[in-house]
């Protein structure tokens, strides 16, 4: 089995998500991908994401009828700040005999020897890189491997939406209508 694991904020989930998503399962040949919102990112510590049930209630809205996705709150669950190694030691665990991909932002690969056990993280996953519009790739520092994904890059960020929502401008097409919805519903990034 071949399983796809995307971790992140999503504050808010958005279009560009998906397309990385179908991207990835498309490419590598992916049997299932799990969405698996952070608690808390230990490279953003100031931060303050809208509240989790908010968050995985845009992704539930985001996913549905997608046989292929699911969301897998398990680091919000656990609480604290979200470690990479702490969710892939529990796939390995539940899924022994899996393909782990972990789907990373381009800019993030650099960053990867900087990450919570390192070495044991490099030889348990590999990584597909979501590549930013625009943007040289960047090589993988050892021990670390994993390929680039080709298709569907879209300049879009959760913060780029963020400003919109505070800005009063629409995001309905950046977020699809559901997604769009809740955030108004819940008076979210105003």
């Amino acid at each position: 089995m071949k399983l796809g694991l995307f971790g992140g904020s999503f504050d808010p989930v958005h279009l560009g998500h998906l397309l990385v998503a179908q991207a990835a399962c498309e490419e590598f040949g992916l049997d299932r991908l799990c969405f698996i919102p952070a608690a808390q990112s230990p490279f953003k510590p100031g931060s303050n994401p809208a509240p989790t049930k908010a968050r995985l209630q845009m992704l539930r809205l985001a996913l549905a009828g997608q046989p292929h996705y699911e969301v897998d709150p398990q680091e919000i669950t656990r609480g604290g700040v979200s470690y990479t190694i702490d969710t892939v030691r529990d796939y390995r665990r539940r899924f022994p005999s899996a393909r782990l991909f972990w789907l990373i932002g381009a800019d993030h690969v650099a960053k990867l020897p900087q990450w919570r056990d390192a070495e044991n993280l490099a030889s348990s996953v590999e990584f597909l890189v979501i590549p930013r519009p625009g943007e040289p790739s960047v090589p993988f520092p050892a021990p670390f491997q994993g390929q680039m994904l080709k298709g569907f890059p879209l300049g879009v960020s959760s913060s780029q939406i963020r400003a919109r929502v505070k800005a009063r401008l629409p995001v309905e097409l950046l977020t699809g209508p559901a997604v769009a919805e809740a955030i108004r519903a819940n008076n979210l990034y105003l």
